[in-house]
Formats: structure tokens, C-alpha cells, sequence
């Protein structure tokens, strides 16, 4: 009896590791999960170290006078902003509110998107009104309803009182006569805004690193391409580079109760066909610098990405499908550069 235990035993454990041999050659023959990497860069590329711009070659003194200004409340008329206030780079380059408080104690209409990569755009503003950040520059700090500066040479005569900005600029623009112009007062802070560029994890997989997303970020990139996304969030800033009628297949106006009215693009063309035309975020960044949309009324993205595929894309995503979307947006968010900092 004993004997035949024994031959049932080891009868069963050369079975059992027949089997565990067949799983193993069954499992080696399945076909591997698909890595995504390939198809990701159909539609991205890696982020750039920095934004050259050759009309407004970066220089280390350039770059150190723009740092000076951006932090400075001098740049508004009663010293209560600087570009700091609204583009905060302790917080990602936002403020983290609906709309900003402007030097007068009023608030804008719109949300003060990140200064952060910024300088990659096609165009700058909400409506695109400017073409690149040294356009952009110079207008908050003359807007009545942001830095509310009356004038180009009220700002000027009042920086050349300045001893130390008298050296910075002369430092900055050696060739000039006269360094300090509202046009080198553009052109530094333009310049340091070029320097603001924050590389992920997503751009190591990009650029090969195959283990730099989560099997549940690779997840989330894949439903985000076959989404639709793609379609308007592409390239190094997933965005940025178009403008783009917001609400394709419904108006927002309808998924986003009691907001304001908008022309958008409409107001800077006055042609009709643009109205409620904006230019399309860029979403590097953009798990941490909510709230969202030109007017900022939607504080979660959970809510901004249902809003985006119903409006834009005419898919109802499940709360499963934005988490997982969500997921791989989370490895879009990188380090403001220690050098910006104060």
C-alpha cells in the first residue's frame, strides 16, 4: 500500500510539472502586450532643452535681467503685481484661480494659463493674438485690468531710476545706446520665459525608455490616441499649436452652466466665423495647473476631460475611461527648472 502511495505521488508531481513545462511554453507563446512607444511617436516628439528664438538670441545676462523683471511688482503701476503673481513658479506657473486679481483689485475675464514651455507655442493668449512671448510680454503690464501701467515710458523712465537695472540691461544689451526700452523690457522677460521648459517621464519614453511609464500610464496614452485626442493635443506640447472652435459637436456653453459669454478668436478678428474659437491648451503640465479652460470654471479634470470629448469629440468616456486617460496625463508633469525660482 505504502508503495503505491508513493508511485501516486510521484506519478502526480511528474504530471504537475509536465503541466507547470506545458503553462509555461503556452504562456511563452501568447503574443506580448503591444508597447505603445512606436505609435506614441506618430503623434509626439520629445520636449527641446530650450526655446531658441533668433530674433532674440538667449544670453546668461539676458536671461538674468528677464528673472529680475518677471519677479518685479515695480512692472505694475501701484506695485501690487508681477508676472509672478499671475504665473506662478512655485505652482506650476499658474495662480490657481477661476480668473486673476489685477493690480487695481479687478479681475479678467479669462484664466491665466502656465508660463511654463509657453515660449513653444504657435501663438500666445487665449485668442492667439500674439505671435510668440515677447509679443505677449509686453501686454499684461500695459492692460488696464492686469498690471495697468499707463505707458511704454512710464514704465521706462521708471526702471532707469533704478541703479541696478541700469547695469543689468547695460550688461544685457551692450550694443545699445540706450539698453533700457520697453523693447528690451520684452525681449528679457521673453528670454528667461524661454528657460521655463520642464522634461518628463513621458519624454524618456519617448526617447526610448521603455520602463519611464506604468503599464496603467501605457494604458492610458493608448486610449488617449484612440480617443481622438491626438487630433488637437499632438506634438512636443500635446497642444499649443493650433486654435481650435471649442464645442465641435455641442456648445460648451451647454455642458458648462452659467458661464459668461466668450467671441474668443471673434474678438480680435470681428469675423464671425471665429467666434468661440480658442487656442488649444498644451498639457504638459496640466494635472497641476487647474482650473481649466479659457474662463476657468472647471476645477477638476475628470470633469475637464468628460466636458472635452463631449464637446469636441462626441464620446461619452465612462468614469474608467477618464481615470485611465488621467492616469497618463500624470506623466506629463515635470520639474519647474530650480534656476527659475527666487
Amino acid at each position: 500500500m505504502k508503495k503505491l502511495f508513493t508511485f501516486v505521488v510521484v506519478a502526480f508531481s511528474l504530471f504537475a510539472c509536465s503541466q507547470t513545462e506545458t503553462n509555461k511554453e503556452q504562456v511563452a507563446a501568447l503574443p506580448p502586450v503591444p508597447e505603445p512607444l512606436e505609435e506614441a511617436k506618430r503623434f509626439f516628439s520629445p520636449l527641446p532643452v530650450l526655446a531658441e528664438s533668433k530674433d532674440n538670441p538667449l544670453t546668461p545676462q539676458k536671461v538674468a535681467l528677464g528673472k529680475s523683471l518677471f519677479y518685479d511688482t515695480r512692472l505694475s503701476k501701484d506695485g501690487k503685481n508681477s508676472c509672478n503673481s499671475c504665473h506662478n513658479l512655485e505652482n506650476f506657473g499658474v495662480d490657481g484661480e477661476a480668473t486673476s486679481e489685477g493690480d487695481a483689485g479687478k479681475r479678467g475675464d479669462r484664466n491665466s494659463p502656465t508660463v511654463l514651455n509657453a515660449a513653444f507655442h504657435s501663438t500666445q493668449f487665449w485668442d492667439g493674438r500674439a505671435k510668440d512671448v515677447e509679443e505677449q510680454a509686453g501686454g499684461p503690464i500695459l492692460n488696464p485690468a492686469e498690471m495697468a501701467v499707463p505707458t511704454e515710458a512710464f514704465l521706462v523712465k521708471r526702471l532707469r531710476e533704478v541703479p541696478e537695472y541700469r547695469k543689468l540691461f547695460a550688461e544685457a544689451f551692450p550694443e545699445d545706446r540706450q539698453p533700457i526700452s520697453y523693447a528690451n523690457i520684452r525681449r528679457s522677460i521673453a528670454a528667461f520665459e524661454r528657460t521655463l521648459t520642464t522634461p518628463c517621464r513621458f519624454d524618456r519614453y519617448l526617447e526610448g525608455d521603455v520602463n519611464a511609464l506604468s503599464a496603467e500610464e501605457k494604458a492610458g496614452l493608448k486610449l488617449y490616441i484612440e480617443t481622438g485626442c491626438v487630433q488637437c493635443h499632438a506634438g512636443p506640447m500635446l497642444g499649443g499649436m493650433m486654435l481650435q472652435k471649442f464645442g465641435i459637436f455641442a456648445d460648451y456653453r451647454s455642458e458648462l452652466k452659467g458661464v459668461k459669454d466668450d467671441p474668443g478668436r471673434m474678438q480680435v478678428t470681428k469675423d464671425s466665423t471665429d467666434k468661440d474659437v480658442f487656442k488649444v491648451p498644451a498639457l504638459r503640465n496640466i494635472a497641476m495647473t487647474g482650473p481649466y479652460f479659457h474662463n476657468g470654471s472647471v476645477k477638476d479634470l475628470d470633469e475637464a476631460v468628460r466636458v472635452m470629448a463631449k464637446v469636441q469629440l462626441n464620446k461619452d468616456l465612462t468614469p474608467e475611461q477618464r481615470q485611465s486617460i488621467i492616469t497618463f496625463l500624470g506623466a506629463l508633469t515635470g520639474e519647474v527648472p530650480v534656476s527659475a525660482k527666487q
